[in-house]
């Protein structure tokens, strides 16, 4: 699964044949999504990136004072029911009692579905598809019970890519994100640098990366804690990535390059990095020998959620799960009492991480933002002329020695 715009294009160049690895990345990703528990909610804001809006909340979600919420974004050639089912971010929302939100990406805006991660227009603060996503988070809390503090955001490879973007641009926002097989925020503002970070990496220094996220807001603290996961067999996003990021958020949190721990989790490496309160802050996951995807496994109590498929890897290690626990949501089984029908502003479709010493706590409560204006400089993206991004991608990759 690519995270380049359109990447479908680099499937039809001429001498394709020549690059390792890049072999069926256009094979649809879209999981059936049958089981789906999403519906969609419209009218959420001006959506100056003219996304969709999914969601899903547990069924007595009425009873309850405060619901966590987790933002999910999926990645390229998927749409949020396929990526529901895939990794059962609704079964464990059911499980543990939090609130879901998963925005989709239209093929008007992006051929292949991809967010579009490396579009200045977009992972700007208060502009497209960053804009859109945070007016979703605005309408969820404005409708439910939302607990402000505990908003968190996920995603997988381009949806990973846009969780920096959003962990950056609204970071008084979120408690805490996780990124799968993603890229740091701000290292490509067009497609042949998103190309350059997937396939190459390039090496920068942890002062230039901090700096990218520190830009990116007025927000000067506390920051979002932060997991990072990547298999070390990826060929479509270099595994290298994975250490960027953590460089470039260790540079923001002001903590050390080693690991204060490291350990082995159901088989696989972790680092851990905390403050000097003892609040863990960032983690890595390196998956050994995994492919391109989201590993898929039994979590702690024995439970499976979601099912293996494309780009969905069964590796033994659930990150759902452990993500959900890094974010503090596993620590109490939901009991629903009954289960209610959505709300009647939304339009239904079918559709602790292991403790080291000292002892990890909960980050600090985030202060809930300004609310957004109405109003946007910027014209939705369906109002924008489209972009030749085959003729984009080629001019990249002759320029790169790639092709000829």
């Amino acid at each position: 699964m690519s995270l380049a715009n359109n990447i479908e294009f680099l499937r039809r160049l001429p001498k394709l044949n020549e690059f390792k690895g890049l072999a069926g990345l256009s094979r649809g990703l879209n999981l059936p999504g049958a089981s789906s528990r999403l519906t969609e909610t419209v009218g959420f804001g001006g959506n100056p990136g003219d996304l969709r809006m999914f969601s899903y909340l547990p069924g007595d979600q009425r009873a309850r004072q405060k619901l966590p919420l987790v933002v999910v974004l999926h990645g390229c050639t998927q749409n949020a029911a396929g990526y529901d089912t895939g990794a059962g971010w609704s079964m464990l929302a059911e499980r543990y009692g939090f609130a879901l939100l998963m925005p989709e990406q239209k093929a008007s805006n992006n051929g292949n579905g991809c967010f579009n991660w490396f579009n200045p227009e977009d992972i700007t603060r208060d502009g497209g598809e960053a804009c859109s996503i945070r007016q979703m988070i605005a309408r969820m809390a404005r409708d439910h019970s939302i607990d402000n503090d505990r908003i968190f955001v996920t995603g997988l490879s381009a949806g990973g890519a846009m969780t920096t973007v959003m962990l950056a641009t609204y970071p008084e926002v979120f408690a805490g994100g996780a990124v799968i097989a993603g890229l740091p925020y701000g290292i490509a503002t067009n497609v042949q640098q998103a190309l350059s970070g997937m396939f190459q990496s390039p090496s920068r220094p942890a002062r230039e990366l901090g700096d990218l996220v520190r830009n990116a807001s007025k927000h000067k603290g506390p920051w979002p804690k932060l997991s990072v996961w990547h298999g070390s067999a990826d060929k479509t996003v270099n595994p290298a990535n994975a250490d960027e990021i953590v460089k470039q958020w260790l540079d923001v949190h002001h903590l050390p390059p080693a690991p204060m721990a490291e350990s082995t989790i159901d088989g696989y490496p972790r680092a851990v990095w905390w403050n000097a309160d003892g609040k863990t802050l960032v983690e890595s996951y390196t998956i050994t020998d995994m492919a391109h995807g989201t590993p898929l496994g039994v979590s702690d109590n024995d439970e499976r959620y979601g099912a293996a498929g494309a780009f969905m890897i069964e590796a033994g290690i659930s990150s759902s799960y452990h993500i959900a626990s890094f974010f503090g949501l596993t620590g109490r089984v939901h009991q629903p009492k009954q289960a209610l029908e959505p709300a009647a502003t939304s339009t239904a479709i079918a559709v602790a991480p292991p403790a080291f010493p000292p002892p990890p706590r909960e980050i600090n409560a985030m202060p809930w933002p300004v609310p957004l204006s109405p109003g946007s400089s910027k014209p939705r993206r369906s109002q924008r002329p489209p972009i030749d991004v085959g003729a984009v991608i080629t001019r990249a990759l002759t320029a790169a020695g790639l092709m000829k």
